[in-house]
C-alpha cells in the first residue's frame, strides 16, 4: 500500500476505536442494568406465563445447564425440520430439501451460533427457512451466549449462593432489551446504505454483454443485522458480505465491523458494573483491545507486503478482494470477525496471502476472546483469567485470588477442561480427515481445491472455524460432503455446548462461596501487569498447542 492507502486504512481504524470508546461506558451499563433490574416488563410477564416460568425462582447451575441444553436441542429439532420439509412451506422459490447430513450440519451451525454454510444460500434455501429457521436462531444463539456469560459473572458476584440466575429469564430479557432493538436500528441503516430488503424471489435480467442472469432478491437487511450485531456470520448470499446487496459502499462495511464488535467490546463494562469494581472491566477490555489492535495490524501488514512477485506487480494481493473496500479494509474485516466469532466475510480468506491467511485462523485459536462472541468472549477471557491468577499466584507464591473467590483445584480443573475442548475438537478433525484412508482420498479427491500445504490449510481452517463457532471459511474446500457436514457438524456442537457446561460449573462452584477480604497476598487484578500477564497467558496458550501444525500449513506456505 502507498502512503495515502495506509493513510486511509490508519483512519478507519482510529474511527472505529473511537466510536467503541464512546460506546463502552452506554452499552455496558444499560446490558448490566438488563441483567440485575428487579423489574419485569409486561410483555416478558406474558412470555413468563406462557412458558410456565416463575421469573423470581432462580437456578442452581445443573438446572441452569439443563434449561440451556433443552433451549438448544429444540432448535435444532426445527432448524432441521424446516429444511427437510421444505418443498412444503411458503415462499420455499421452488427449492428442494437440503440432504439430511446437509440440513443436520446446518441446523448444528446456527444453533450453536456458528453459522457455517456448507452450501450456497441464495439458491438452496428459500425465505421461510431463512427468516423463520436461520434468522430466529441468530437472535436466540447469541442470547444464550449472552446468558451464560452474566451466569459467570453472577458466579463472582453473589456470596455463598447455590443459584447463578434464570436461564429463560436472562433469554428472554437479552432478546428483547438488548438483541431486538438494536438489530431494528442497524436494519434501518443499512437498508439506509443501499443494503435490499424484499421478497422479490429471483428476477430474470439481460447483462451488457447480452446474456441472462437470474438475480436474487430477499429480507437481507434484517437478516445482515443480526447477523453481525449477534456476532453469527451467515450471509443470505454465498459470497456473504462481500456480496453488495449485504455490503454496498466502504461506510455500510464499517457500520457492519462496528456492529460484531460493539457487544462483545461493552460487556467487559458490563461485567466490572455488576461485580462492583469497574477497575476490573477496564483490565478486561484493556487485554481485548491490545490483542485485538496487535492482530489488525500484523494482519494487514501481512496483506499489504504481498505474498510473492505477483502480488508485488500487480500492485497488491487483490485477488479474492472487493475493488469498493480493498486490502485495508478487507484486511481490517476479516480481523474483527475472526476474533469475534462472527464467522461474516467480505473477501475470500482462502485468497489472502499465506501469513495473511494465517492471521483469520490464529485468531480463532486464541479463543475468539479479542474481544470474541457476543457473550462467549466474555466467559473465554475470565477463564483465562482465572488462569493467570493461579499462574500468577505460583510465580510470586500469592494466594491464587480473582475478586475474592478462591481459586482452588476444581476451578483450575473446570478452567483448564475448558481451555482443552477446542484444541482437541480442532486438531482431531483435522487429523482423522487426513489419517483414515477412506476419508482422506474422499476429502483430497472432492473437498480440496489446492493440494499440498494449502489443501492443509483449508482443512485446519474448517475445523477450527467449527470448533472454535466462528463459521467462516477458507472458500477453497468443498465442505458439502457427508464427511464433512458430519465431522464439522459434532466439532460445533461439542465445541460450544461442552465449554458451556463448564462455565456454569464454574459459575455453580464461584457462586457458593464466600468472598475473601483483600490481603497483602493478594495478587491485584486491575493494574497493568496482571493485564500483561493475561496477554502473556493467552499468548502462550495458543502458541504451545497450535504452532506445530501451523508450521505445517500456512508458515510451511510463507516462509517458502
Amino acid at each position: 500500500m502507498d502512503a495515502a492507502q495506509i493513510g486511509f486504512a490508519s483512519l478507519q481504524i482510529a474511527t472505529l476505536v473511537l466510536i467503541l470508546v464512546l460506546l463502552y461506558r452506554p452499552v455496558g451499563d444499560y446490558i448490566a442494568r438488563v441483567y440485575t433490574s428487579p423489574r419485569d416488563l409486561a410483555a416478558e410477564r406474558g412470555v413468563y406465563r406462557l412458558i410456565g416460568v416463575d421469573p423470581r425462582a432462580e437456578q442452581t447451575w445443573p438446572a441452569y445447564a439443563r434449561g440451556v441444553l433443552l433451549f438448544s436441542l429444540v432448535g435444532v429439532v426445527i432448524v432441521y425440520g424446516l429444511q427437510r420439509l421444505q418443498p412444503l412451506l411458503p415462499f420455499s422459490l421452488g427449492l428442494p430439501a437440503p440432504s439430511e447430513h446437509l440440513a443436520f450440519n446446518t441446523a448444528i451451525s446456527f444453533v450453536a451460533n456458528t453459522n457455517w454454510q456448507s452450501y450456497s444460500p441464495d439458491t438452496t434455501l428459500g425465505y421461510t427457512v431463512q427468516f423463520a429457521g436461520l434468522a430466529v436462531q441468530n437472535f436466540v444463539s447469541a442470547a444464550v451466549g449472552m446468558a451464560v456469560a452474566i451466569a459467570l459473572v453472577r458466579g463472582f458476584a453473589y456470596r455463598r449462593s447455590g443459584t447463578i440466575g434464570n436461564f429463560w429469564v436472562d433469554l428472554v430479557r437479552g432478546l428483547g432489551r438488548i438483541l431486538l432493538p438494536m438489530a431494528i436500528v442497524a436494519a434501518v441503516v443499512l437498508l439506509a446504505g443501499g443494503v435490499i430488503q424484499n421478497f422479490a424471489g429471483f428476477t430474470d435480467v439481460q447483462t451488457i454483454a447480452g446474456g441472462a442472469q437470474s438475480i436474487p432478491g430477499g429480507p437481507v437487511a434484517s437478516q445482515e443485522a443480526i447477523k453481525l450485531l449477534g456476532t453469527n456470520g451467515g450471509g443470505f448470499f454465498n459470497a456473504n458480505s462481500a456480496h453488495p446487496f449485504e455490503n454496498p459502499t466502504p461506510w455500510t462495511n464499517l457500520f457492519e465491523i462496528l456492529l460484531l464488535l460493539v457487544i462483545p467490546f461493552a460487556m467487559p463494562r458490563a461485567f466490572g458494573r455488576i461485580v462492583g469494581d469497574d477497575r476490573q472491566g477496564y483490565a478486561i477490555v484493556a487485554v481485548m483491545g491490545g490483542i485485538f489492535l496487535a492482530s489488525i495490524a500484523l494482519g494487514s501488514w501481512a496483506e499489504a507486503s504481498g505474498g510473492g512477485t505477483a502480488t508485488q506487480l500487480a500492485g497488491a494481493a487483490m485477488e479474492g478482494k472487493e475493488t469498493r473496500f480493498g486490502v485495508a479494509a478487507s484486511a481490517l474485516f476479516g480481523g474483527a470477525s475472526t476474533l469475534t466469532s462472527t464467522g461474516a466475510v467480505n473477501a475470500m480468506h482462502d485468497s489472502f496471502t499465506p501469513l495473511g491467511g494465517m492471521m483469520p485462523m490464529l485468531n480463532m485459536m486464541l479463543g475468539e476472546i479479542a474481544p470474541g462472541g457476543v457473550g462467549s468472549g466474555l466467559y473465554g477471557m475470565l477463564v483465562l483469567a482465572i488462569l493467570a491468577v493461579f499462574v500468577g499466584g505460583l510465580l510470586i507464591g500469592r494466594t491464587p485470588e480473582y475478586l475474592g473467590k478462591k481459586i482452588g483445584p476444581r476451578e483450575i480443573k473446570l478452567a483448564s477442561l475448558y481451555i482443552l475442548v477446542t484444541p482437541t475438537l480442532v486438531l482431531a478433525g483435522t487429523a482423522l480427515s487426513f489419517a483414515i484412508p477412506a476419508v482422506r482420498a474422499d476429502v483430497e479427491s472432492t473437498s480440496i481445491w489446492n493440494p499440498g500445504v494449502h489443501g492443509l490449510s483449508e482443512v485446519l481452517y474448517a475445523f477450527t472455524s467449527a470448533a472454535n463457532n466462528n463459521g467462516s471459511a477458507f472458500a477453497g474446500l468443498t465442505a458439502n460432503t457427508p464427511w464433512l457436514n458430519t465431522a464439522l457438524g459434532v466439532a460445533m456442537l461439542l465445541g460450544r455446548f461442552i465449554p458451556i457446561v463448564l462455565v456454569l460449573a464454574l459459575a455453580g462452584s464461584l457462586a457458593a462461596q464466600d468472598t475473601v477480604p483483600s490481603s497483602a497476598g493478594t495478587l491485584p487484578t486491575h493494574r497493568p501487569q496482571f493485564a500483561g500477564l493475561l496477554a502473556g497467558v493467552v499468548v502462550i496458550i495458543t502458541a504451545l498447542t497450535y504452532f506445530p501444525v501451523l508450521t505445517l500449513g500456512p508458515l510451511a506456505e510463507g516462509l517458502s
